[in-house]
């Protein structure tokens, strides 16, 4: 039997060295605008760090701390999400400006700090402002800690993008004005791939009977890409930063904000070269040659100089990617559903006279205390949901609960839907029980068998309903939101209050970050308005639903 100072000694040098093998990650960005043209189409006023467009990615490591240390060079607020880490413990690092945090004023500084515990694919945004649309957004990777539970021999990271010739508060001011008819006539975006117009593509080298991982990331604000390399079989093996049991497809459709891994084995001959497709489009934009959709392709090298095989595209035998069909690695099975919530999205108009997004008729505005100050500072009152204002849509949900969200999409439009601080199962698709086309064949229910996956980005498409789960393990405060960045400017979002009982005995927001308020003289205490009870004195109206749109 090992003695008591031989046991001290052993676990002393265990954590010694698990400290050791973690890296402090520190990173400095200036975030500023720059005038850039990145499609060879005219120059735009766009979002940059450290004086450039794109930002190189961020490539990270299980146990790493990453500080990101960003200060603001615009004339507004500004902050940063890492889409898709949980933040568990640091709710308050989540990033959404009025939410978990005051946006950083112009001038000033913060460093977030992420203790790295997923792996997988992720990226960083502007939470503020919309700025992702303006180009602040970078992938960030984060490897497994040793040996990751698939092999394969490299990686290779395509990053996608939608680029336009206005900047996003133009677009937005044309679209929420209640004057101009609506919907507002659409522009045709550009594609970035890699930070490049895609129509410039940089090739990919494959060696004879090697596999890559291919991380794909679609960091748009508002397209679809179509992923696929002819003539090759992709196997999805991560969506959205969790692991999945392999499954052989065709291509993957990433709507915005979805991320894919997929494992591609070369051919063992290098005598032929092939291409890869990436296709721009969106479901509610008219085909339109040479604008919608765009595609782009990409050259496979095997061999320079060698014949390229012109494979076939798409016929009625290619297999798409299907997220209801992917099932999770670690066999992890449907959770037992403790409350289900039913939502209803759609756009509707509201007493501002403008046609506003809705959750069951709710549009959302951000308060004036951040959501997640008046969660740790109400005390029991955190309890009501009344605190957080009409305008939050503010939803309370216990400790460890296992909630389903039904959601019913009764619209022409897809919607891609991001919680904040959680993955969840996706277990059944079917058609919205609301009023839909007469000449409309009703989709079928499509449910999970067996274990289902876990994404962070859920699509709802037109005139159907999605069912998913998750376990409320992470005390704060969550945005529920579309991740088409018009439609959340135009109010779908809701707010998710964690366990606030928990929450209040076990986090505690940096001064630091505090200090934003503070510089802003916004309140960290109180309600929605930073008042005290239920007084709403200051709050701005919240929009009232009025009629639907025609």
């Amino acid at each position: 039997m090992l003695k008591l100072d031989t046991l001290y000694f052993i676990c002393f040098w265990l954590v010694y060295a698990l400290q050791a093998s973690a890296a402090l990650v520190s990173v400095h960005w200036d975030i500023g605008y720059v005038d850039i043209d990145r499609v060879g189409y005219g120059t735009v006023r766009a979002i940059g760090v450290n004086g450039a467009l794109p930002i190189p990615p961020i490539t990270l490591t299980v146990g790493d701390t990453l500080a990101l240390t960003v200060h603001n060079s615009l004339n507004v607020t500004t902050s940063i999400h890492a889409h898709g880490l949980f933040q568990k413990g640091t709710s308050y690092m989540d990033g959404p400006a009025s939410v978990t945090q005051c946006g950083i004023p112009p001038g000033d500084q913060i460093t977030y700090e992420y203790a790295v515990e997923q792996a997988g694919t992720f990226w960083l945004h502007g939470h503020d402002h919309h700025q992702n649309s303006d180009g602040l957004r970078t992938p960030l990777v984060i490897h497994d800690k040793g040996k990751p539970p698939v092999a394969y021999d490299e990686e290779i990271l395509f990053s996608f993008e939608d680029w336009y010739s206005e900047t996003f508060s133009e677009r937005a001011r044309v679209t929420l004005d209640p004057d101009l008819p609506f919907p507002p006539a659409h522009g045709y975006g550009y594609g970035l791939i890699n930070g490049i117009n895609g129509n410039y593509t940089r090739p990919i080298h494959f060696q004879p009977g090697r596999t890559y991982r291919l991380r794909l990331i679609n960091m748009s604000a508002t397209m679809w890409y179509q992923f696929s390399l002819p003539g090759h079989v992709m196997h999805v093996i991560e969506v959205d930063g969790e692991y999945t049991e392999p499954l052989s497809v065709d291509g993957v459709d990433l709507a915005p904000a979805q991320r894919y891994s997929v494992l591609v084995t070369a051919h063992l001959t290098n005598s032929f070269n092939y291409k890869y497709n990436a296709t721009m489009s969106a479901s509610f934009i008219p085909p339109a040659a040479g604008l919608s959709p765009r595609v782009f392709m990409g050259d496979v090298v095997y061999q320079q100089g060698a014949p390229y095989i012109q494979a076939g595209m798409y016929d009625d035998s290619f297999r798409w990617v299907n997220d209801i069909e992917l099932h999770a690695l670690d066999q992890s099975p449907a959770l037992p559903v403790d409350r289900s919530l039913r939502l209803v999205i759609g756009n509707n108009i509201y007493s501002t006279r403008q046609h506003l997004d809705h959750f069951n008729n709710v549009t959302y505005a951000t308060p004036i205390t951040p959501t997640l100050y008046t969660a740790l500072s109400m005390g029991n009152m955190a309890m009501d949901e009344r605190v957080y204002g009409p305008q939050t849509h503010a939803v309370l949900l216990k400790h460890n609960e296992v909630v389903e969200l039904v959601i019913h999409n009764p619209n022409t439009l897809p919607h891609p839907l991001h919680l904040h601080g959680h993955a969840f199962q996706i277990t059944e698709y079917g058609p919205a029980d609301l009023l839909a086309p007469v000449n409309r064949t009703a989709d079928p229910v499509v449910k999970n068998i067996g274990v289902p996956a876990r994404r962070d980005t859920m699509v709802i498409p037109p005139y159907q309903y999605i069912k998913v789960r998750f376990r409320a393990d992470n005390p704060g405060v969550w945005l529920l939101h579309c991740h088409m960045d018009i439609h959340f400017a135009l109010g779908m979002a809701m707010t998710f209050i964690e366990a606030p009982d928990v929450l209040q005995k076990t986090q505690a927001v940096p001064p630091e970050m505090l200090n934003l308020c503070a510089k802003q003289r916004i309140k960290t205490t109180g309600n929605a308005a930073g008042n005290q009870g239920l007084d709403f004195t200051g709050l701005p109206p919240a929009p009232v639903f009025i009629s639907r749109s025609p």
